[in-house]
Order: structure tokens, then C-alpha cells, then sequence
């Protein structure tokens, strides 16, 4: 009877060092995450400056930040840059966590994260930020699924937009013809026309809820217009509200000769400001669904 005992007493073969995979190298690798970290303040700035000067560029972040709320300005126009139709956004781990894998040759999506603090010279934190790469759904195997559409009750719309409003409204008959709504700072009122439909009081209430918003005691309506007017286009992105009647064919000559900073700047007052009202409208939206969940025990 053959013998096969040796199969198990033979020394095992010595184990080959991998000969494709190149040796770690830190300093490699620290170079490498600070150009991309450089590359991606570069692409900031480069798109912020084409978005002065370019409507549609503009228009298009305004988009972006209406889906992407959370998301700073750096980052919304980051992906403005990068993949403007985004919807979903994960790294390659939390995709693989979800059970789904991105596409082979995709290329990613940079964007900032939030890295270490450090004290600044003038004794002050700073946060430093590194470039991590993400993937939208469009680029993995994940059955993308279409976005619930919600439909509010437009008087719930309504009373949602105005809540805590940091100023009073009152209804006027004696609004000029090409005027829906208006601020008015001296009283701190909004004058609202009446007997307009829904939308068209939303999207012009919007814009003047945005002004009052803004009024913090040195406020000019000259110069607070155009933040009011993109405050305005987002809040009606993200609420289902017709923008068809915003323009942005034409950029303010202010807005257009402005450098990156600066530019960074105004969008970053848009955001705050759009961001504040959704806050204020979603108290409203989450305490009619707790009402209406408690109405169906």
C-alpha cells in the first residue's frame, strides 16, 4: 500500500516575498496627500473664479448646495467641478459596507474632510484638512433608487417658510405692480400682496425672508440683493418650488470681479442664510410628521 506520510512531515516550501508590491514609503506617501490637498484648494479657487463671471457655472453650484446642504462651500463647488450631477456620495469602504462596489475605472470625487487641529501663530485653532477620495451612486453597482418625491401641503409650505421669522408680516394691498413682496427694514415687516397662488408667495417671500435674515443693523438692500436672490433659488430647489422665472444669465458686475476669496465669501453667506430658513422650516416639517405618526397608533 503506497505510503503518504511524508506528504505530511516534508518541511513546508519557504514562502516567496511578494516581488510586485513596492516597498511603504511615509515620505511618498505624505507627499502624495499634500498635492492632493493643494490641488483640490487649487480647483476651489479656479472654479470659484469662473463661477464670477459664468451664470450657468453659477447656477449650477446653487444646485449642488441646494442637494448637498451639509456640505461646506469648498466641497459643493468641489463637486460642481468634479461630478455636478452628483446625488449620493460615499467613499469606496462605506459603499463596500453597503454590500455595493464602485465601477471599475471610476474615477473619484475629491473632496475635504476635517483632519487635526494646531494653534496658529497668532495663538488661535486652525483645523487642518485632507483630501479623501468619493464615489456618486452612478458609479458603483448600487441599484440607484429614485428620490422620494414629497409633497407638501402648500399651506404647510407656507407656514413652514415663515416660522420663526425674525421679522412680522402683514398683508398689503398697496404694492406696486411688479412687487409680490417686500422688506421693509425701518419696521422690520415684510409686506406680502395679496391673493397670489402658493408658489408665487413662497418664491417671493422666500427671497424676502432672506433679506430680513441678512438685516444685522448695517444692512443695505443694494448690496444684499443677489445673496437674497440665490437664498431664494435654493430654498425652492430643495422645496419643490418652480425656479423657471430665476435668471443668472447675467452676473452682477460686483459679483463678477471679485477674486476666489471673496467669492468663497458671498457664497458662503448664501448658504448660511438658505441653511438657517431650512432649519426653521424643517421644526415645522418634523413636528406635523411626529403629529401625524401619533394620529395613526
Amino acid at each position: 500500500m503506497p505510503n503518504y506520510d511524508d506528504i505530511f512531515t516534508s518541511p513546508a516550501p519557504a514562502k516567496e516575498a511578494p516581488t510586485d508590491l513596492p516597498a511603504f514609503n511615509k515620505e511618498t506617501w505624505v507627499g502624495k496627500k499634500q498635492q492632493e490637498r493643494s490641488d483640490a484648494y487649487s480647483l476651489i479657487d479656479d472654479t470659484a473664479l469662473k463661477m464670477a463671471c459664468n451664470g450657468e457655472l453659477f447656477q449650477t453650484y446653487l444646485d449642488v448646495q441646494a442637494r448637498f446642504d451639509r456640505y461646506s462651500v469648498g466641497n459643493a463647488i468641489l463637486i460642481t467641478a468634479q461630478n455636478p450631477e452628483a446625488t449620493k456620495l460615499a467613499d469606496f469602504d462605506k459603499w463596500k459596507e453597503d454590500g455595493a462596489y464602485v465601477n471599475k475605472g471610476e474615477t473619484g470625487i475629491t473632496l475635504l474632510e476635517p483632519g487635526n487641529e494646531y494653534e496658529r501663530e497668532d495663538g488661535s485653532t486652525g483645523v487642518s484638512y485632507n483630501a479623501k477620495k468619493v464615489f456618486d451612486v452612478s458609479q458603483t453597482n448600487a441599484k440607484q433608487k429614485a428620490e422620494p418625491v414629497v409633497t407638501r401641503d402648500e399651506r404647510l409650505l407656507l407656514k413652514a417658510l415663515i416660522n420663526d421669522a425674525p421679522c412680522q408680516l402683514s398683508i398689503s394691498e398697496n404694492l406696486p405692480d411688479n412687487v409680490n413682496a417686500v422688506y421693509k427694514p425701518d419696521s422690520k415687516t415684510i409686506l406680502i400682496r395679496q391673493g397670489m397662488d402658493a408658489q408665487t408667495i413662497f418664491r417671493s417671500l422666500a427671497n424676502e425672508l432672506a433679506h430680513a435674515h441678512m438685516d444685522k443693523g448695517d444692512y443695505k438692500r443694494s448690496e444684499s440683493s443677489f445673496n437674497a436672490y440665490c437664498s431664494a433659488y435654493i430654498l425652492c430647489k430643495r422645496n419643490g418650488i418652480s425656479v423657471d422665472t430665476f435668471n443668472f444669465d447675467r452676473m452682477p458686475e460686483t459679483v463678477s470681479k471679485m477674486d476666489a476669496p471673496a467669492m468663497r465669501r458671498q457664497l458662503a453667506a448664501i448658504r448660511d442664510v438658505s441653511n438657517e430658513i431650512s432649519m426653521d422650516m424643517n421644526r415645522v416639517f418634523e413636528k406635523n410628521q411626529k403629529n401625524r405618526d401619533d394620529g395613526a397608533r
